[in-house]
């Protein structure tokens, strides 16, 4: 077993990604979890992502604050507290912040597929 508090998690730069901090709660370098990794995305109004798809799945768990996932046909999901998606591999999608307060975001996803 391996523990982190959130004051030990280290940020990391997550590309395609504006007005946000990333933090690797568990990861392959930090826990040696194998199969998935854990992060926590801090959004400030106006952050988001832009339109990508991954080549690994993906779930995000909103734990506060309000986020817009926007679809590759322009389909918009709001997520709210404590409301999830999932996100399969090669799926593209956006994500914005359209409000004016952070919004704090669980993300869990497996590894790339390299």
């Amino acid at each position: 077993m391996k523990k982190v508090e959130l004051k030990d998690a280290k940020p990391y730069e997550a590309a395609g990604h504006f007005k946000m901090v990333a933090l690797r709660l568990q990861h392959k370098e930090t826990t040696g979890v194998e199969s998935f990794w854990v992060g926590l995305s801090h959004f400030l109004p106006g952050g988001g992502a832009e339109m990508s798809a991954a080549n690994f799945e993906r779930v995000y768990v909103m734990v506060s604050g309000e986020m817009t996932v926007i679809t590759e046909k322009g389909e918009e999901i709001t997520l709210k507290p404590l409301v999830s998606i999932y996100i399969p591999a090669g799926e593209k999608r956006a994500l914005i912040n359209k409000t004016n307060t952070p919004a704090t975001m669980l993300v869990i996803a497996g590894y790339s597929k390299s």
